[in-house]
């Protein structure tokens, strides 16, 4: 599709955007962004600025603020305009502030008075529907069930499997039948669980801070010199962590693939060494030893996303590899049976889990934050939530969603309820080593210091 088209009804009690096809007439609208080439055309004719508003932000993705008590009926027709000159045709005599970004939704600020002025999220912006890998399904069955058998049953071929968990890829010819043995193998009395194999959107880059290099200071944490049993092993659920030859490396344990090779090491810092760094720098607030160590566990595998099935594997290699306290700084709005029971047998074992809430400003899940037995953890700007972040009813904790980080000699800035996620479970495994308490105990002290009461 080389454009996107909204429709847009703006009749007397300010409908929102509408799904069905442009007929001309009072009341009906339509905005069409080429893709190819980065030009609007509009047809628009008195409408108010708020449905105007929302359905820019539910078909862009756009995350918008407007000045409250700010006001305007749009009306105007055009063809090939730049987006700026678009919006400011139809946003006439108001003020606004187009602020892009690179990797994630890019921002637009509405206003009669100045920027800082625009606070008032424009809520229409709806969660990515969940996107999953064509021909895919994930399926746990019994033990001693015959997953070949069950495979032929539907017409799959099996492409992975895990014994050990009894949980198998299938693949299938085409959508249809994907789509029909999804429902034959809900009815089968051997599968467990089964779902399409969901995917996981890259994680957010790192911004090079000029200038600053010199301003990043030297992690402030050592390691103890004999174990402690208090001090928890973390679970790093992420991209690889990468080796700097200086002090960080000593807290990383061998890690850890289960998407495969990872590739060559990139020249910027991954996420995964950005949450590695965030971990520890909040471990460091806590205390200035430890003896905990870090399992990173790459579900990435060198590919720019990841899948259901991925993170169900990388979950399970931690566990097994002796970590108690998991951080997963990902999400998906798909929210995988399989993945589930990974979950809620891993909570079953004590293990203590903490996942990103998602940078959309919706009230909707992401998973796995939003499975049973994980806190889910969303952002916080200058004390507020950031305007990025989910609040879901799903969401437990909240904490500042930016950190800087230092790789080879040069400083990065990482946001996001990642790094929101990471500085959680550091604080955590911290107090955990620190207090040699309970994980419940932990947990009731996270909650009254950080817990999220809502937006």
């Amino acid at each position: 599709m080389r454009f996107l088209q909204f429709i847009v009804l703006c009749g007397l009690l300010g409908a929102g955007w509408g799904a069905r096809a442009a007929t001309g007439g009072a009341g009906t609208n339509t905005i069409t962004w080429h893709r190819a080439t980065g030009m609007v055309d509009a047809e628009v004719h008195g409408c108010p600025l708020m449905p105007l508003l929302e359905g820019i932000a539910q078909e862009t993705g756009w995350h918008i603020f407007v000045e409250p008590g700010a006001d305007r009926k749009a009306s105007a027709r055009f063809h090939d305009q730049p987006v700026g000159d678009a919006l400011r045709m139809l946003l006439g005599t108001l003020n606004f502030a187009f602020v892009p970004q690179t990797n994630g939704p890019n921002f637009l600020y509405v206003f009669t008075t100045r920027m800082e002025a625009a606070t008032k999220a424009v809520k229409a912006v709806k969660a990515a529907p969940p996107k999953h890998v064509a021909n895919q399904l994930i399926v746990k069955i019994k033990p001693g069930a015959d997953i070949d058998a069950i495979a032929k049953s539907v017409g799959a071929k099996v492409i992975a499997r895990n014994d050990k968990l009894h949980i198998y890829k299938l693949e299938f010819g085409d959508a249809a039948s994907t789509d029909a043995a999804l429902g034959e193998l809900k009815n089968n009395s051997d599968v467990l669980a089964v779902d399409y194999n969901y995917q996981y959107d890259a994680p957010p880059e790192g911004q090079l801070l000029p200038n600053t290099a010199a301003a990043t200071p030297s992690l402030s944490l050592n390691p103890a010199t004999q174990d402690d049993p208090c001090s928890p092993t973390i679970g790093l659920i992420d991209t690889p962590v990468q080796l700097q030859g200086n002090s960080t490396d000593q807290f990383l344990q061998k890690q850890l693939y289960v998407a495969g090779d990872p590739g060559a090491t990139s020249a910027a810092p991954l996420h995964g060494t950005a949450m590695y760094q965030s971990i520890l720098y909040a471990m460091s607030q806590q205390g200035k030893t430890t003896s905990s160590k870090i399992l990173a566990v790459d579900v990435y595998g060198g590919n720019t996303q990841t899948t259901s099935w991925d993170v169900a594997l990388g979950i399970q290699a931690a566990v097994d590899g002796g970590a108690t306290v998991l951080n997963m700084s990902l999400g998906s709005s798909g929210d995988s049976a399989v993945l589930d029971s990974i979950v809620a047998d891993a909570a079953s074992h004590g293990v203590v889990m903490y996942a990103a809430a998602g940078n959309q400003p919706v009230d909707t899940a992401t998973y796995p934050a939003a499975i049973p037995g994980v806190t889910a953890v969303t952002a916080l700007q200058n004390g507020q939530l950031a305007p990025y972040a989910d609040y879901g009813s799903f969401v437990s904790l909240a904490l500042p969603g930016a950190n800087a980080i230092s790789f080879n000699n040069q400083t990065y800035g990482f946001q996001g309820t990642s790094v929101a996620t990471a500085l959680a479970t550091g604080v955590a495994a911290g107090v955990k080593g620190v207090n040699c308490g309970t994980w419940t105990q932990v947990q009731t002290a996270m909650q009254q210091k950080f817990g999220f009461t809502g937006k």
